[in-house]
């Protein structure tokens, strides 16, 4: 949803200013989306989205080879006036690769390869053309390799080439060696979440006699897990069940027992023997997640065999180490909230104030900036007081897209000598992790060359080390194990005739985004046969000629991670646009959208019920632009469906039944598109809007009354 609402920075593209905006005015912000994606068969996965991305030139810094893989079609890869050209992806291992599609900008390839290769040096072709048209091309392919280039031999115009998008898709990733058939499990140490009793224990799963069995209690959800001892890539799992079976499961894996990947899911199960391929994924413990029984009785296997094959892929996420999920490794953050300095900063009416101690405040949607009246020069510059000498070890810049081409990493004892101890020519802006050596007590980024017309800017600088006087940032809550079983809060709606006011705000008034309803807290909301039932019409009131509902949990109920899901059914009809989805708190507080964050659950448009989205909105990426994609599916508004997310300081999983709509990695977000946002209270909102420019006008043909029915809304931890 395009709220036109300015960046607070340099850079605002519209005269708007986002005042005090009344929460009855500023609830409904569900996203306008580009789409981003659309997966054209389940049975693909995008493998290019956030991956790294070379090219054998760019245009100018504001067309990279990254600007192709990071999921959003305003942004685009063009290369030098000449011919040969070629961009690449780094998938990180080997894949099975099926489809490419080239989303081109005008500046297309007549003449052009889609090549494959393990080494990135020698390359296979699965792909040639000397007739390309340009346009948006799906091309159906088959080859493997990590590493996935075009190699453009003939351009169409007297430019280069451009791609708005370059998208690989494959299946199951390509295994180096073939699956064994062994059982892997057999005496390894078992557990599970119960047993029915003494003489049907978890490790009788494992034990290869077909006459013992594992036998759980006789509730939902139940499961059943092996440590095989050290990290395997498990391709294969064997269920040998006994009469009580799962209809519905889970198999995952795991590193450390704790956090889990889901490489099957069923809610079909028949029982029986099943022998399941499933996606090859590394881990040391693999577990089955039984979530609905087949009988009265609990779950029960004869055997659970376990298959393994190929070779472990390698990562430097490992403790002790700096990696993405592991900033600093074992050195602790020793910049937080400590004083800071900056060549300029500025604090008018795009970003008041971006002050340079919005680096160190561990605060993702603030930020520093050099001032816009005498800043936008280079160089250009940052240090932070660490209150005493430190060895700093690594450090992590977060930039806003005023980023530095060129800069150094500085360190002093005195903030007035200062030894670089990291140099680049080639910055590249977003999330960029520094493995540096050096001491001192102040800490400098230096930076000599802009990458645009503006200034520098930094939502996060952050320093990691030994010494200094470090200040520990507030302890984040514990991420939830998923399945997540905990039942936190919920709604069933089966009592009384309106929302219970002790659980809803009420949230009339107008929309955003050129809605055409008027939102009331009355008559258009109701308890009808255990549904809540929010319903549009065709009648005046408020200035507009149709209403509708809005409700939110503001100020009764918000959370910080956990599976969030509501049952849902939708209307169909052009114009009709109903959501489910979350705000920041802050909002509430007076943080202006989109620096408190959105998380879009589910976002359905009346005129094609066969299509979900699912959407991030952060200050960098919004609107528009926000990061989310959407599905094709069967024809939502023919029935009830759950609608989740997963969510966790690392990642969010969006569903729509057991279908995966969207996995957003904090990691991917920060090193393509901008800071994560999402690390704080959230509240509710469910709605149904009216027309706007996401959902398109309604026709003679759209029916009023119009009804949205939620069944359930339920938060898990």
């Amino acid at each position: 949803m395009d709220w036109s609402v300015p960046r607070p920075g340099h850079r605002s593209t519209r005269a708007l200013r986002y005042g005090t905006i009344a929460l009855a005015v500023a609830a409904m912000l569900c996203a306008y989306i580009v789409v981003v994606v659309t997966r054209a068969d389940a049975a693909e996965t995008l493998l290019s989205q956030g991956k790294p991305t070379t090219a054998s030139s760019a245009e100018n810094a504001a067309t990279p080879a990254a600007s192709a893989t990071d999921g959003n079609t305003g942004t685009r890869w063009s290369s030098a006036f000449t011919v040969p050209q070629w961009i690449q992806v780094d998938l990180g291992s080997a894949q099975a690769i099926s489809r490419v599609g080239l989303n081109w900008e005008a500046a297309y390839a007549t003449a052009f390869q889609i090549q494959t290769s393990n080494d990135g040096t020698n390359w296979t072709n699965i792909y040639t053309t000397t007739t390309g048209a340009g346009g948006n091309q799906s091309l159906t392919v088959s080859g493997n390799g990590r590493y996935v280039r075009l190699n453009a031999t003939a351009k169409a115009t007297q430019y280069g080439v451009s791609l708005w998008e370059f998208q690989v898709y494959g299946g199951t990733p390509d295994n180096p060696g073939t699956c064994g058939t062994a059982n892997a499990a057999i005496g390894k140490t078992a557990t599970a979440s119960s047993t029915e009793n003494a003489g049907t224990p978890a490790s009788s799963a494992v034990d290869n006699n077909l006459g013992t069995r594992w036998s759980s209690a006789a509730s939902d959800p139940q499961w059943l897990q092996v440590d095989l001892g050290s990290s395997q890539l498990v391709c294969g799992v064997t269920l040998n069940w006994e009469a009580a079976y799962a209809t519905a499961f889970q198999i995952q894996v795991s590193a450390n027992g704790t956090t889990w990947t889901q490489v099957y899911s069923t809610t079909t199960g028949t029982g029986g023997t099943q022998v399941l391929t499933v996606t090859p994924t590394a881990g040391r413990y693999v577990r089955m997640n039984g979530t609905a029984r087949a009988t009265q009785w609990g779950y029960s296997l004869w055997e659970f065999a376990i298959r393994v094959g190929g070779t472990v892929p390698t990562t430097s996420d490992t403790p002790g180490s700096p990696s993405p999920s592991n900033p600093g490794g074992t050195n602790v953050l020793l910049s937080y909230n400590k004083p800071a300095v900056a060549s300029t900063w500025q604090n008018d009416v795009n970003c008041n104030p971006c002050s340079p101690d919005k680096a160190f405040d561990n605060d993702p949607a603030s930020r520093w900036a050099t001032s816009s009246t005498n800043g936008w020069v280079d160089p250009g510059w940052i240090y932070v007081d660490l209150g005493a000498v430190a060895q700093i070890k690594q450090v992590v810049l977060q930039w806003d897209p005023a980023y530095a081409v060129s800069y150094q990493i500085q360190t002093s004892n005195d903030a007035t000598n200062w030894t670089p101890i990291y140099t680049t020519t080639t910055g590249k802006g977003f999330r960029e992790t520094l493995t540096v050596n050096g001491s001192g007590r102040y800490v400098r980024m230096y930076g000599t060359q802009r990458s645009n017309g503006y200034g520098y800017s930094l939502w996060e600088f952050k320093v990691y080390g030994t010494g200094g006087n470090p200040t520990q940032p507030p302890a984040p809550p514990a991420d939830p194990v998923f399945p997540a079983t905990n039942l936190v809060w919920a709604d069933e709606f089966n009592t009384g005739t309106l929302p219970d006011p002790a659980k809803w705000t009420i949230d009339p008034g107008t929309g955003q985004n050129n809605e055409i309803q008027y939102y009331t807290n009355n008559g258009n909301v109701s308890i009808t046969g255990g549904s809540l039932v929010i319903e549009a019409r065709k009648e005046t009131q408020g200035g507009r000629d149709y209403t509708s509902h809005r409700m939110n949990t503001s100020n009764k109920f918000s959370t910080q991670y956990g599976r969030i899901e509501a049952r849902v059914k939708v209307p169909k009809g052009n114009g009709l646009w109903p959501a489910f989805w979350m705000m920041g708190t802050d909002f509430l507080q007076g943080r202006p959208w989109p620096y408190n964050g959105e998380i879009d659950i589910m976002e359905i448009l009346g005129r094609n019920t066969n299509e979900i989205y699912s959407t991030l909105h952060a200050p960098a990426y919004n609107g528009g632009g926000g990061y989310g994609q959407k599905i094709s599916t069967v024809d939502l508004s023919l029935d009830y469906h759950v609608y989740s997310v997963e969510w966790d300081s690392k990642h969010m999983t969006f569903r729509v039944d057991n279908q995966v709509i969207l996995v957003a990695d904090k990691d991917t977000v920060e090193t393509t598109r901008g800071p994560w946002v999402y690390d704080h209270q959230f509240y509710l909102i469910l709605n149904l809007a009216v027309g706007g420019d996401f959902p398109g006008p309604i026709d003679a043909t759209t029916p009023f009354p119009s009804r949205m029915y939620v069944d359930y809304v339920r938060v898990y931890k």
